[in-house]
Order: structure tokens, then C-alpha cells, then sequence
């Protein structure tokens, strides 16, 4: 009895472990393609991480280079990159085009604005010794620039036209605008009809800083804009002045020219104003003698501090070495 049952446990365990052998045998097999299946689902993933950074990458590289992209006049021409968004120049005489990017894009201007409110003022043949006052509403509340000008301080209307040019002041802007006949949405209208008059389809002013990014203009508008304010003598003298000393009654202050350039003895600068608000970029335009030719240059939307003034003597360098190749060539 006890070898028949000895014999039908041994029968058992034989089935038993013939049963877990294939088992086992499919377990280790299933075992590294599982393991298989994980690893290649995790580089599959950092595969799909790397791919999406490249492409980012490139995206990038693509935005850089549109905004540093190449001008060139024509075939025979050596190339020009500027980092400013758009860009015109052109001689002031003869009307050539000398440089173009994205001459016809409506852009915010920023301060630029404040040429037309000048003008306008100008033209309204206001009393430049009257005092004015600045005020509270004087005060940026759009995008909350600062001033050196206390509420409560007194200028001339010659002084603040002064600031407003020469620093770029926005109270002072504000108070010119406010004190026009009619007062701010009566200056802000004849900016208007002057730019219509002007043909200057494409520039729309909504205040007297620039602080609103509805004024809008192309750079070829703003080259217009430029010769035209060029014209008036003490727009010209304001913008260009390197600084000046303003007694505010209880205190002295010192303001200097936001164009650097104009201190530069390289640069012939016989009107000079700058720009920037985060919408608009850092922007520049002047009317400056460069290579024997009188030019008025336009920059907008550049990036950075220093782009704007980088492509000024870019431009300048480049219209210089021409002169100089057309003079040895004939």
C-alpha cells in the first residue's frame, strides 16, 4: 500500500512540475520583452522630449534671424543686418530709398508721437513764455512712467516743449496737449489732420506722449513725419540740444538728450527723437548728414538698449564704405 501511494505521489509531483516548467519558461521569456517594452517606451519618450526641444530651438532660430534679417539695396551691394524690426532710410534731397525693411508695417511709435504734438503746438503760434502748471492728470496712469517734474512745478511752455523733445518728458507732453486750445482731444484731432494733410496714411494719434499704443505709424509715414518737422527750426534746436538746466523754484535740475548720438562728433544730427514702450520697442528717428548726403533714417521696434543706436552706426558705416568704393572706382 505505502509504495502504491509512494508511486501516485511521485506521479503528482512529476505532472506538478512538468505543469510549472513551460510556465517558467514563459514567464523568463515574457520577462526581458516586458523589460524590453519599458525601455523602449522611455526612449521613445526622451525621443519625443529631444525632438520637441529642436524644434523649439528652431523656432527660435527662425524668430532671431527674421529679426536680425539681411537688407540689401541690390545685387552689386555688400550686406547690411540690422537688429530693428523695420527700417527706412532715405536721402532727403532726391527721395532715393537708400534702405528698406518692412518699410510699410503699422507699428506702435511710442514717444516719436511727440514730434506731431510739437508741431502742432507750433503751428497753433501759442505763446511759448506763457507759464503752465503741471498737474495731477498730468500724471502717466497708463503705463506708469516716471518723471522728474513734481506736480505743482511751473515751466514755460518753451521748457516744457524743451523736455518734451529732448527727454522725452510725458507730463510735459500731457501739459502741452491739455493747454492747447480746446484742450487734450482738441490737440490730439489736429494731430490727425496735420498727418492727413501730410499724407501720412498709415500714422493715427490717440495722445500727445506716445504712451497709448493706438499711435501708430510705418517707418516710410514716420521718414515723412521727420522731414517735415525738420522744418521747423526750434524742433530741430530742442531735439538736438545735449542737455539743459531747468530751475523748478525750489530746486535745480539737469536733463540730457535721450539720443546719445548726438553728443557722438562722428554724427551730423540736425534732428534727433527717440521711443520706447514695451509695445513699440526701443525706436529712433533723425535727419543727419552721412557720406556728403543729407538722410532721414528711421528705426523701429528694436530690441535691447543698444540695438537701435548699433544699427544707426551700422547704417552709417555701411553708406560710408559705398561712398568710398564708388569715389576709388571712379
Amino acid at each position: 500500500m505505502e509504495s502504491k501511494y509512494s508511486k501516485k505521489v511521485l506521479a503528482i509531483i512529476v505532472c506538478v512540475a512538468v505543469l510549472l516548467f513551460p510556465l517558467s519558461q514563459a514567464f523568463s521569456k515574457s520577462s526581458p520583452k516586458a523589460c524590453h517594452h519599458r525601455k523602449q517606451s522611455t526612449l521613445s519618450k526622451a525621443s519625443k522630449k529631444i525632438s520637441h526641444h529642436r524644434k523649439q530651438s528652431r523656432k527660435k532660430l527662425a524668430v532671431h534671424q527674421k529679426k536680425r534679417s539681411v537688407v540689401r539695396s541690390n545685387k552689386n551691394d555688400s550686406y547690411l543686418i540690422l537688429g530693428s524690426a523695420a527700417v527706412f532710410v532715405e536721402d532727403q534731397q532726391t527721395g532715393e530709398c537708400l534702405i528698406q525693411k518692412k518699410a510699410g508695417a503699422v507699428v506702435p511709435i511710442a514717444s516719436i508721437t511727440k514730434l506731431m504734438t510739437a508741431m502742432v503746438v507750433l503751428d497753433a503760434k501759442l505763446d511759448l513764455e506763457e507759464s503752465l502748471r503741471i498737474e495731477e492728470q498730468d500724471i502717466d496712469t497708463l503705463l506708469h512712467s516716471r518723471s522728474r517734474i513734481p506736480v505743482g512745478t511751473y515751466l514755460t511752455r518753451r521748457e516744457a516743449l524743451l523736455l518734451a523733445l529732448m527727454s522725452s518728458d510725458n507730463r510735459c507732453a500731457h501739459a502741452l496737449g491739455r493747454t492747447y486750445p480746446g484742450g487734450l482731444s482738441a490737440c490730439v484731432h489736429a494731430m490727425n489732420r496735420k498727418a492727413r494733410s501730410l499724407e501720412l496714411f498709415s500714422t493715427r494719434f490717440q495722445d500727445t506722449s506716445g504712451l497709448s499704443s493706438g499711435n501708430v505709424s510705418s517707418a516710410s509715414d514716420l521718414a515723412r513725419l521727420v522731414d517735415n518737422a525738420y522744418r521747423y527750426g526750434l524742433i530741430c534746436e530742442f531735439t538736438t540740444c545735449k542737455k539743459a538746466v531747468i530751475h523748478t523754484g525750489w530746486r535745480t535740475l539737469e536733463f540730457h538728450n535721450t539720443n546719445h548720438l548726438v553728443k557722438n562728433s562722428q554724427w551730423q544730427i540736425g534732428l534727433s527723437k527717440t521711443g520706447y514702450t514695451d509695445d513699440a520697442g526701443r525706436c529712433l528717428v533723425m535727419q543727419a548728414n552721412v557720406a556728403d548726403r543729407s538722410l532721414l533714417i528711421v528705426l523701429l521696434d528694436s530690441q535691447g538698449k543698444l540695438t537701435r543706436i548699433g544699427d544707426a552706426n551700422r547704417i552709417k558705416r555701411w553708406l560710408e564704405s559705398k561712398a568710398n568704393s564708388q569715389q576709388t572706382s571712379g
